[in-house]
């Protein structure tokens, strides 16, 4: 490509590889400037129901990003939570980061408050801590709480490291419950806390270095 012409360094074409590039420097490809890379950084989303998370719907519903602070950059969902699903969604600059943080390998729990319709026992949610298989699909073993009962409903904890689509709804109608709320509070490390629903927060710089330490190289 040099030897082509086709790059260029602060508008003069570069004619020998052996040139050094500082960040104020403008490096150009066919005449276009070459991005630097951005520093990876993450945010935490309180996502309200009723929000779809993907960056277009072509039903016209809003959408988490269109719903997101105007001075956001761009970012990706780490995951995705449905659209009557609420709480924690995290948000990321960095393909690489949030294909890290999916993956049920590495082990990022993903916590969940959940209101059921009709009363289970801890003798049935004993199989959904040993993983089942429902209609085919093998589920991995979950944790899951009865925290407490309230006439016909209950209010369930329930924390797994997979993340299959509508997986706590599909189990627990394979139990006999419907899922009346459903919120995610955890994910990995990161807490919902006290955000509001539609805030954004940034994560430190320095927690996202620790989960980086952690991270393969590409």
């Amino acid at each position: 490509m040099i030897e082509a012409g086709r790059i260029s360094l602060n508008g003069s074409v570069v004619t020998h590889p052996a040139i050094l590039v500082d960040a104020a420097d403008k490096l150009a490809l066919d005449g276009k400037a070459v991005e630097r890379q951005q520093p990876s950084r993450l945010w935490r989303y309180h996502k309200p129901a009723g929000l779809v998370t993907t960056t277009r719907d072509p039903d016209g519903r809003r959408t988490v990003f269109e719903s997101l602070p105007k001075d956001m950059p761009r970012v990706i969902s780490v995951g995705r939570l449905d659209i009557n699903t609420e709480g924690l969604l995290l948000l990321t600059n960095d393909g690489g980061l949030a294909r890290y943080l999916e993956h049920p390998d590495h082990a990022f729990g993903r916590s969940y408050r959940v209101r059921t319709h009709r009363i289970t026992s801890d003798v049935a949610l004993a199989k959904l801590r040993l993983g089942i298989t429902v209609a085919g699909v093998r589920y991995r073993p979950l944790q899951c709480t009865i925290d407490r009962r309230q006439g016909t409903n209950a209010w369930l904890t329930m924390t797994l490291e997979e993340g299959k689509n509508r997986e706590i709804k599909r189990l627990l109608e394979h139990l006999g419950l419907r899922v009346t709320r459903l919120i995610r509070f955890q994910y990995g490390p990161f807490q919902l806390g006290d955000l509001k629903p539609n805030a954004v927060s940034e994560v430190p710089a320095h927690t996202i270095s620790r989960i980086l330490r952690g991270r393969p190289k590409p």
